[in-house]
């Protein structure tokens, strides 16, 4: 449908806005006519639906020219062609990068509501009412881009910049560029310009147009339109301001309660260090009642002389204290050693000597 390429589209009757009461909507109008936009903005309304389906449909751009075929009829578009018919200016900025950085940074300043520089990551509600609807004309009727119209790009205030603070632009280059990337392929950029590339073709007398359909009244700028914008955009900003008012109140009746059960709370865990000392604790407990020792050493081979019973009491009490160190070690199993259970070995030989000593009696 041809109707898709025009369902975000603006056009002005300039005629109608610049007989308003509202001095800083004249202004902004005034502005358009002054950069040379008039003769794009405000030619006749009049659309091909079935010419535009055929023109989009077979258009391609070869060494800068838009080529199609429309009806049957091969159509060709130049940027001289293109300037012409709408009488646009030809000299000055070809290219947004070349916008004088001083030139928007008092454009920020100009179209802000509040005085203060607007942001161009913001929206346009920042804006002064004159200039949020300028907004939308370069969005829709200049760049032609899809999304959403309510935030602001660079591309866009840099196209304002041009309005406002009155940089020559050559418009003619620009807008034709904007065309060429409608009908390039694998292209992101929106389709538009039905009016315009309906009064394009309609300069080539061999191609058969169709019957014309007349333009949405709703989507050209007159008195009655844009009145209804200010209107639809000031309850839009009350709302908003309201909005803005009941959160920031709510936000002030937050309990203490409120804010600590907002806060999760962060789950305890207890360190290693304390698990390993109890697993090592539990561990010397069961080498205590589970490792007795029954017999510390070997008996000796050599046969002693016979001799009476108290003498043979008396050397076993004293062979008993002569043990030396190395025999009670030799006596005690021994176990492999880790780096990881050195204390735990240690405090297990100790107490296992111990209880050897007590439990072994010699025979």
């Amino acid at each position: 449908m041809a109707s898709s390429l025009y369902s975000n589209a603006q056009h002005v009757d300039f005629d109608s806005v610049l007989a308003m009461d509202d001095p800083g909507m004249v202004s902004m109008f005034e502005a358009l006519m002054a950069s040379g936009l008039r003769g794009f903005l405000g030619c006749p309304a009049v659309v091909y639906e079935d010419a535009l389906v055929d023109f989009f449909e077979n258009a391609s751009v070869r060494n800068g020219v838009v080529f199609s075929t429309v009806g049957g009829q091969i159509v060709k578009i130049s940027e001289k062609l293109f300037a012409e018919s709408f009488e646009l200016p030809v000299e000055g900025l070809g290219d947004l990068s070349e916008m004088p950085k001083d030139a928007i940074y008092d454009a920020r300043s100009i179209v802000s509501l509040s005085g203060e520089q607007i942001n161009l990551s913001g929206k346009k509600n920042q804006m002064k009412m004159p200039y949020r609807l300028l907004c939308d004309i370069v969005a829709k009727a200049i760049s032609v881009k899809a999304g959403s119209f309510n935030a602001i790009t660079v591309e866009k205030f840099s196209l304002m910049t041009a309005v406002v603070c009155g940089v020559q632009m050559n418009w003619a280059k620009f807008l034709f560029g904007v065309l060429k990337k409608m009908v390039a392929a694998k292209t992101k950029q929106a389709k538009g310009f039905a009016i315009q590339i309906s009064l394009l073709l309609a300069t080539f007398p061999a191609v058969e147009l169709g019957e014309a359909s007349e333009f949405p009244t709703s989507k050209i700028l007159s008195k009655k339109t844009v009145l209804r914008f200010v209107s639809i955009n000031e309850r839009d900003g009350a709302e908003e301001v309201k909005a803005a008012a009941k959160k920031k109140a709510a936000s002030k009746k937050r309990t203490a309660a409120d804010i600590e059960a907002a806060v999760p709370k962060k789950k305890r865990t207890s360190k290693k260090k304390s698990i390993s000392s109890i697993s090592s604790l539990e561990m010397v407990a069961v080498a205590e009642e589970a490792v007795p020792i029954q017999q510390v050493a070997e008996p000796l081979d050599v046969e002693e002389p016979r001799c009476s019973s108290a003498d043979a009491a008396a050397k076993k009490k004293a062979a008993s204290k002569k043990r030396t160190a190395a025999d009670i070690e030799a006596a005690v199993p021994k176990k492999k050693r880790t780096s990881k259970k050195k204390s735990i070995s240690s405090i297990s030989s100790l107490e296992m000597v111990a209880v050897a000593e007590e439990a072994v009696p010699m025979k």
